[in-house]
């Protein structure tokens, strides 16, 4: 009678545990069906299967067609703005067999796996016990997998907690394609938003953005009663160098040269390439007096810089000429500019090599 009673209730409890599993999947499809949002639904895939299997980790991995040394992890149950974290797949040699294979690799002892010998160094002391990782495939590519990982000392993945995994594994497949597209789109979008603004060679702005920043820059200055100092900058002789090393070097030159500039540069300046040799610096909420002492400190670290392809004795020197509002002689913002061009101009009279500050004089 007892071992009757034990039977219906194990029966029970495993009818229980497949409803369970039955409302998880059929959860899965509903929000699949009701978002367009495949980030949404990978994190509830992971975030699932973490409450469920009580996994130390659970993530999703996403492999780039074109880049199969590496895998990036776009969902994990730890932290839902986690993205493409990039992993070295030599560490990994679980997931380069689930790649290899397209098959689920079940990892019982990860001290005592063979597969993970040449890892297990990095891995002890993380506790970990089991790893199962399960190929996610769409169309006839492994575009990704789901990695799970386990510090149960005393208990490993069940068989039925991979069929449940492998389930929900297949159903999010075409969410993880459609998520792993977005990504490569939205970078593509991003890599040819920053192409758009920025110049060629050097990598800074290109003086069409740097118009857009400057008028920002001038408005708000103007509102709030705020200093704006600008710096145009020329290299002195350059056509010598070219002369000398020829235009190649020169254009490395010139690429190293606003490097340099870049580094010595805060973040809220907008530095860009004028044109040829010449650039321009603005620099928000920066009086005369403090533009003046930056100006210089580029000016000697310009001179004392050794530039790649140049003999030592070679160096590059160049003049800055600065205009600066709050002046009671710059009426809009084309005045800024065309003070500081003139700036410019009055230091390379003077012998170049130097900085001059714009005043009414010249």
């Amino acid at each position: 009678m007892r071992s009757e009673v034990l039977i219906k209730k194990g029966l029970f409890e495993s009818i229980c545990e497949e409803k369970k599993d039955l409302e998880t999947l059929l959860e899965l499809i509903r929000l699949i069906s009701s978002t367009l949002d495949p980030r949404k639904v990978l994190f509830f895939v992971v975030s699932k299967i973490a409450k469920i299997i009580k996994v130390t980790r659970c993530s999703i991995l996403s492999i780039p067609f074109e880049e199969k040394g590496h895998a990036y992890v776009i969902s994990t149950f730890e932290d839902p703005k986690t993205a493409n974290i990039k992993l070295d797949l030599k560490k990994y040699p679980e997931i380069r067999k689930a790649l290899r294979t397209r098959k689920t690799v079940v990892i019982r002892d990860a001290l005592k796996d063979p597969l993970l010998k040449e890892v297990r160094n990095i891995i002890a002391p993380l506790g970990i016990r089991s790893i199962v990782v399960m190929p996610i495939i769409f169309g006839d590519e492994v575009i990704g997998t789901l990695f799970l990982r386990t510090s149960r000392s005393n208990h490993t993945f069940t068989e039925k907690e991979i069929r449940l995994c492998t389930a929900i594994a297949s159903s999010s497949a075409n969410f993880l394609f459609n998520a792993f597209l977005h990504e490569k789109t939205e970078n593509e979008k991003a890599q040819f938003e920053k192409l758009a603004i920025t110049d060629y060679l050097t990598g800074l702005y290109n003086i069409r953005y740097f118009y857009h920043r400057f008028a920002e820059e001038f408005s708000r200055a103007q509102r709030y009663n705020l200093h704006l100092s600008c710096f145009m900058i020329d290299i002195d002789h350059f056509k010598k160098v070219n002369d000398k090393y020829g235009h190649r070097t020169g254009d490395v030159v010139l690429s190293e040269f606003a490097q340099l500039l870049r580094k010595h540069t805060r973040k809220s300046d907008v530095l860009a390439r004028y044109g040829g040799e010449e650039f321009i610096m603005l620099l928000p909420q920066t009086p005369a007096k403090t533009a003046a002492a930056k100006a210089e400190t580029l000016r000697v670290l310009i001179e004392k810089h050794r530039f790649s392809g140049m003999e030592a004795k070679n160096r590059l020197a160049v003049s800055i000429g600065i205009s600066s509002y709050y002046a009671r002689n710059i009426k809009d913002k084309d005045d800024i500019i065309t003070f500081a061009d003139k700036a410019l101009y009055k230091a390379k009279a003077d012998g170049r090599n130097r900085v001059a500050l714009y005043n009414s004089r010249m």
